[in-house]
């Protein structure tokens, strides 16, 4: 089976920082064999979203359908992941595009009357053949184009709101550009180095740049630069600016993102981290700690078991450690209140 490299980013991306337990790319229904759970229920929002769309943006997304199980019977998610964590278990779709110039189907309404038709069918097979009440489905991009995306994110917020109206707890979501890129690609690519599965191409492709990246630096490393003695002061002084810099850059990197964005990205992936510590999980979920460490008024951290203020933190869990959490989403970035140099100094601790 033909696997693109997007697709095993994502699978990569499902499997190590996601945390899915079981992945499959290319998935597809076996709709001769297979009951079609909650009938009624996809048939009713198929026909609201297909009203819908047409009403208010003159979209006919399920044009060439007729009928429900003849969507059905074309769909392919491009992976789907499912995890479990004691009794409990989630699912997650996602269908990924790349294209060169930007995300393109045609003309601008035909590429977004394409996605939401994607969106909507792969809520309408989960639902419909794993039976699972609530999940996520993602449509991810590395480059659209603001034209493009500017009409596809209210429709996006029009397809969540129409799942909510249907009492159906799933969630869509777009990943795209710079988010792309934080949420998915450099989470991956920093754990690289404890991945060992050699089935994982994207995996196996960053491995081997890394491999001549390092040749090339052991390289550079035998021709001498300077004639300093490794022992003496000018030396040690030499080794503190260049881990200045890279601190700097760690830093430089991250400054176009917003306090909660650069919270959202980074908290996980380091909590998910080797040097992190049951403790440290443990005290990040103490207010006082969290107060001190991150001048947050409340746990960075709560379980999903516990009873805490929802709307104090992000309405969607992550996995840490194998356990269900939620983020503490109180982050304030003014000038008597900023919360981004704890998060930085935290972040360079840890990096």
């Amino acid at each position: 089976m033909k696997i693109e490299m997007g697709e095993s980013l994502i699978y990569s991306w499902l499997r190590h920082i996601q945390n899915c337990q079981i992945v499959q790319t290319n998935w597809t229904a076996s709709t001769g064999v297979w009951n079609l759970l909650n009938r009624d229920e996809l048939k009713q929002l198929m026909e609201d979203t297909n009203v819908y769309f047409y009403k208010k943006y003159g979209y006919a997304i399920y044009k060439n359908n007729s009928s429900l199980e003849q969507l059905l019977q074309q769909a392919e998610i491009d992976v789907i992941g499912m995890s479990f964590v004691e009794n409990a278990s989630s699912i997650m779709a996602v269908d990924i595009a790349f294209h060169e110039f930007g995300l393109n189907y045609g003309s601008k309404e035909e590429t977004v009357q394409r996605v939401i038709k994607k969106c909507l069918r792969s809520v309408m097979c989960l639902l419909g053949y794993f039976g699972h009440t609530g999940g996520k489905v993602i449509f991810a991009s590395p480059k659209i184009n603001n034209a493009t995306i500017n009409i596809l994110l209210p429709c996006i917020d029009d397809m969540n709101e129409l799942l909510k109206n249907n009492n159906i707890s799933y969630e869509i979501e777009l990943i795209a550009n710079e988010d792309f890129n934080f949420k998915i690609l450099q989470p991956v690519v920093n754990r690289i180095s404890n991945i060992s599965d050699t089935n994982e191409l994207f995996v196996r492709s960053v491995q081997m740049l890394n491999l001549f990246s390092k040749n090339e630096e052991k390289y550079n490393t035998m021709i001498p630069k300077t004639s300093v003695d490794r022992h003496s002061e000018d030396y040690n002084v030499q080794v503190s600016k260049e881990e200045t810099n890279s601190k700097e850059y760690l830093i430089e990197e991250y400054k176009n993102l917003k306090i909660g964005k650069l919270a959202q990205t980074v908290i996980p992936r380091i909590l998910n981290s080797d040097k992190i510590t049951d403790e440290e999980i443990r005290l990040v979920q103490d207010k006082d700690y969290s107060k001190e460490t991150f001048d947050l008024q409340f746990p960075l951290l709560v379980e999903k078991s516990n009873n805490f203020e929802k709307i104090r933190y992000y309405s969607d869990p992550i996995i840490i450690k194998g356990k269900y959490y939620y983020l503490c989403s109180q982050w304030y970035e003014t000038s008597a209140n900023n919360d981004r140099l704890y998060l930085e100094k935290w972040l360079l601790l840890h990096s």
